[in-house]
């Protein structure tokens, strides 16, 4: 059975020293961050940047985007980008 949205996000955020949530929910600032530092996206961790800058920016590490303009990123993460998050954050 394929995992849900909610035990993919659990799981990423495990992978990245970040804590499970009983409820499903997004990603928040700090979730993001970690995800960057896991996946190798420089980001100044005194000022965090917006929500969709770090979601582009993973996405773009990972090979899903081929830049970090935040501008097709003003969503949460789709399944599939979950799981290949998941799929990188895992490996490392």
């Amino acid at each position: 059975m394929t995992p849900t949205v909610h035990e993919l996000r659990n799981e990423i955020r495990t992978a990245t020293g970040r804590f499970e949530r009983e409820v499903s929910t997004t990603f928040t600032k700090e979730d993001l961050a970690a995800i960057c530092d896991a996946v190798n996206y420089d980001i100044d961790a005194n000022s965090l940047p917006s929500k969709p800058q770090m979601r582009a920016g993973i996405l773009y590490q990972i090979g899903e985007l081929d830049d970090d303009a935040p501008d097709s990123t003003q969503n949460p993460f789709k399944k599939a980008e979950l799981v290949r998050i998941a799929d990188t954050v895992r490996d490392d």
